[in-house]
């Protein structure tokens, strides 16, 4: 009876002593902050659709993914994103030092260095900071622009386009462009 009290006393510590140990070890992981990343991915590319036809796609060195209330993607490294036409043709590149894709509001905000082309009309757009709207089809900045197409440079104050870049408008515009005499 004795020797059976023994060894269950034992093989209970024993127990203890694994279940103290294991609790400890699971102490000693990370901490995850509320305000980290869910994901982090590197070297992405992400595809943009509607109804199968694809729209957009963004590449990016490093994607970090938001859940929560306000879900988003962050691409603190940069990115880049091609816009293609109903026959899956290029139509305009965007790039950036930095951006951020909000989920609720179909938006993406662009800071440092920020490139728009127009890769049809061969025009270029030089801004630090761009919004682009995905429900409204439209781009467009609140800062100082430069707009270079092949015969003139324009600069402006503020600037919006449709997301491809075809069609836009500036705000207190300046700039050098070639005008025909016949045209006055």
């Amino acid at each position: 009876m004795v020797s059976f009290r023994f060894i269950a006393g034992i093989i209970l510590t024993l127990f203890l002593f694994i279940s103290c140990k294991k609790s400890d070890e699971q102490n000693n992981f990370p901490k995850h902050n509320v305000n980290d990343p869910s994901m982090s991915a590197q070297n992405i590319e992400v595809l943009f659709s509607d109804s199968g036809r694809i729209e957009a796609r963004l590449t990016s060195p490093l994607l970090n993914r938001y859940e929560g209330e306000n879900p988003s993607m962050e691409f603190p490294k940069g990115f880049s994103v091609f816009m293609y036409d109903s026959r899956q043709r290029l139509t305009s590149t965007i790039t950036g030092n930095r951006g951020i894709r909000r989920d609720n509001t179909r938006t993406m905000e662009a800071w440092g260095n920020v490139v728009v082309k127009n890769v049809i009309k061969n025009e270029q757009l030089n801004t630090e900071h761009l919004i682009w709207e995905e429900n409204r089809h439209k781009i467009w900045s609140d800062v100082k622009v430069r707009i270079t197409t092949p015969d003139k440079t324009l600069y402006g104050d503020r600037m919006e386009s449709n997301e491809d870049f075809t069609d836009y408008s500036i705000l207190n515009v300046t700039g050098q462009m070639t005008v025909q005499r016949d045209s006055l």
